[in-house]
């Protein structure tokens, strides 16, 4: 995902980095936290929840699992416990081509989670909000609704421990940092530094060598979990539209009541996508 270098309207947060966020949330908007762990089951632990940003037009079967291989990851961590995972849809405002209406996004992870998952939840900030928002930001939203409004999680003996945000995203993603004027150095600092990012590697490919030849994610490289699939899956939102433009099955591909809100909904079958988008294999 492409990072405008500048955006929306400047605040200061206490780290002293300026950051674009809005000031109040959309009409009707909650922070989901229903399926949150209430207890840590080891108290010794830091509490983690999982963000994964991105178009989910629509979401995949492998977007489901690259939150279930981060789980694997995390199971018997020395010091991160898993409570929660979210999906957080881009705003339509991303203006990607192929990209369905923020609603319809939104409402297809909720129907791919609600039933599926007992941790996956879909925050729709990112996605309500009347301009694009970087990624930074969407970090500093979760941490403001985790660490701010709820105050983290209570132990207990009473006392509160700080959540911790994590980025969850494809390699093309950590790869799209290196790219020159693709990302805001400061926004670098700032996701890898405060968030740190889990990356789930693609197969054949070598996000360690990456890292060695970029100087700020080297910089955090011990904020940066790499998990490579056993199992290869190249399913990519890109190829499930094309399928239905072209009038193919997309059964396994999509959770079947994903797929019947495609169809339900008319959606991808009329609207052409960019070129590049047939041959893409980013974790749309």
């Amino acid at each position: 995902m492409q990072e405008p270098i500048t955006d929306g309207i400047s605040s200061r947060r206490s780290d002293g980095v300026d950051r674009s966020i809005q000031g109040t949330p959309p009409p009707g908007y909650s922070f989901p936290t229903h399926k949150l762990a209430k207890t840590l089951q080891d108290p010794t632990k830091t509490p983690l929840v999982l963000v994964a940003c991105g178009s989910y037009s629509p979401v995949t079967y492998l977007h489901l699992r690259m939150f279930e291989m981060a789980a694997d990851y995390f199971n018997g961590h020395p010091t991160y416990e898993l409570i929660g995972g979210y999906f957080s849809p881009v705003s339509d405002y991303y203006q990607k081509e192929g990209l369905a209406p923020a609603h319809h996004r939104v409402r297809m992870c909720e129907l791919a989670t609600e039933t599926s998952s007992t941790w996956l939840m879909v925050d729709s900030w990112e996605a309500l909000q009347p301009s694009y928002q970087r990624t930074a930001v969407v970090l500093d939203h979760f941490d403001d609704e985790l660490n701010g409004n709820l105050r983290g999680m209570t132990l207990a003996d009473g006392t509160t421990r700080k959540i911790q945000v994590l980025l969850l995203a494809g390699g093309d993603l950590i790869e799209s940092m290196g790219k020159k004027d693709v990302w805001a150095s400061e926004d670098l600092h700032h996701i890898l530094g405060q968030y740190g990012c889990m990356i789930i590697e693609r197969t054949g490919s070598d996000v360690w060598e990456f890292l060695l030849s970029h100087d700020i994610l080297y910089a955090h490289k011990s904020n940066i979990h790499v998990v490579k699939q056993v199992i290869y899956n190249d399913i990519s939102s890109t190829k499930v539209r094309l399928f239905v433009k072209r009038k193919m099955s997309i059964k396994y591909l999509v959770p079947d009541a994903v797929m019947r809100y495609i169809f339900d909904n008319s959606l991808y079958s009329t609207k052409l996508t960019r070129k590049r988008d047939y041959v893409s294999y980013a974790f749309d």
